[in-house]
């Protein structure tokens, strides 16, 4: 008896909403391989796209198929094994070799002759154009959204995309807070940590509630989106979207930056007359002072202190760095 593996996939990117749910893949297989009588040995389920190589799930099957676990696949499509030619040529070469012995489809006939193998690689050549055509018509679309002067990502913070006019606009309860932030920067008085408690404390905080990560926030003054332009791949496009701040500010912004990130001097510190100038009789250690805000009086202290004890005593007193 052929042993079958059931596999599930279910893409999270948008053209494949129309896809069943893994869920309900489960259930139409289930009943399939009962009606059938088909032995399922084991279920694969994966959420990831198959338009490239290199899925976990799909990939351990493959090798326990090849270990001899499994000489079956039960899955509702072609299309969900693969969408690219290496992982469809896989499949293939299976079949060849005889490690796969039979694949079943609700969906789609296939039995493991000639004939069979290259309508299976028909249909592997079709997901293959169906995914390629629909990145085609994806970036014709971003192509032109850009011409538009329209951001085709998602919109910053103090911004939403609007749905029905699919354009993006200023967000009512954010827009005038992320402003005042901006302003507030500008004036070179906030550091990036200062200026995420503003945040916080306007109630700009992160999905969890928590406030915003540094990085975020530098992300946030950097993003030329607020003075009308964007960025895609690399460019800087004129936006149509309203500015929430002017070209002037901004660079006021990118200089207070600088200013932020300017290494802060450190301070000297305190020297000491006759450091390292003597050391205890008896260990061998320095003798180091220990308030140091008296220096000078130290340093005439411990003068008197080697004439009088000529070293020789030196290591019992509180001044030398080896405790007795």
């Amino acid at each position: 008896m052929i042993k079958y593996f059931i596999y599930c996939r279910k893409s999270s990117e948008d053209e494949e909403k129309q896809v069943l749910s893994i869920e309900a893949q489960l259930a139409e297989l289930r009943d399939f391989a009962k009606q059938n009588n088909l032995f399922i040995v084991r279920e694969f389920t994966e959420s990831k796209t198959a338009k490239e190589p290199g899925r976990e799930v799909f990939n351990f099957m493959l090798s326990e198929i090849e270990k001899g676990n499994a000489s079956g696949i039960l899955a509702w499509n072609p299309d969900r094994l693969a969408r690219n030619s290496i992982d469809g040529g896989r499949i293939i070469y299976l079949v060849d070799t005889g490690k796969i012995q039979s694949l079943k489809f609700p969906t789609f006939w296939f039995e493991a002759t000639p004939q069979g193998k290259f309508m299976l690689s028909v249909a592997f050549g079709q997901a293959k154009y169906y995914t390629d055509n629909l990145r085609e018509n994806i970036l014709r679309g971003i192509r032109q959204k850009l011409r538009r002067g329209e951001l085709p990502a998602k919109a910053p913070l103090g911004y939403f995309n609007e749905p029905r006019l699919r354009t993006i606009e200023p967000d009512k309860k954010t827009f005038n807070k992320v402003k005042e932030v901006l302003l507030a920067f500008a004036t070179g008085e906030y550091t990036l940590t200062k200026i995420q408690s503003k945040m916080f404390s306007l109630g700009l905080v992160g999905k969890d509630g928590k406030p915003l990560h540094l990085s975020t926030i530098q992300g946030i003054l950097t993003n030329p989106f607020y003075y009308g332009m964007f960025l895609y791949q690399g460019e800087l496009y004129q936006g149509s979207h309203k500015p929430m701040i002017s070209k002037k500010l901004f660079d006021k912004i990118q200089e207070a930056l600088k200013q932020n990130s300017r290494p802060h001097k450190k301070r000297k510190e305190k020297q000491f007359l006759f450091l390292g100038f003597a050391r205890c009789g008896e260990c061998g250690y320095m003798i180091t002072p220990k308030d140091i805000s008296k220096k000078v009086v130290w340093s005439l202290f411990i003068i008197a202190v080697l004439i009088k004890a000529k070293l020789k005593n030196v290591h019992k007193t509180a001044f030398c760095e080896k405790k007795p």
